[in-house]
């Protein structure tokens, strides 16, 4: 599975956009990219086209975290909502 990942800086925050499909294999990689950020993180979700679970769990932590996720899209926000509602 591929994802890209491109991150720019605007000196308050630091966006990272995802493109592609989004695995467990990649999310080492990103919470890398997340500490190595100014404290105001954005995880633009425009083109991800595919996430498994383990993505959706660490979407999750992220927006629990308060990284804002940008341009999520309503399977990806509904799926994070099911699995909220199931640990609930």
């Amino acid at each position: 599975m591929t994802l890209r990942i491109e991150r720019t800086l605007d000196g308050k925050h630091t966006t990272i956009r995802l493109i592609g499909r989004m695995c467990s294999e990649h999310l080492a990689e990103l919470k890398s990219l997340i500490a190595d950020s100014t404290p105001a993180v954005v995880l633009d979700l425009d083109e991800i086209t595919l996430v498994d679970i383990d993505a959706i769990s660490f979407l999750r932590e992220c927006q629990a975290g308060g990284i804002k996720l940008r341009h999520c899209s309503p399977y990806i926000r509904e799926w994070m909502d099911r699995e909220q509602d199931r640990e609930g």
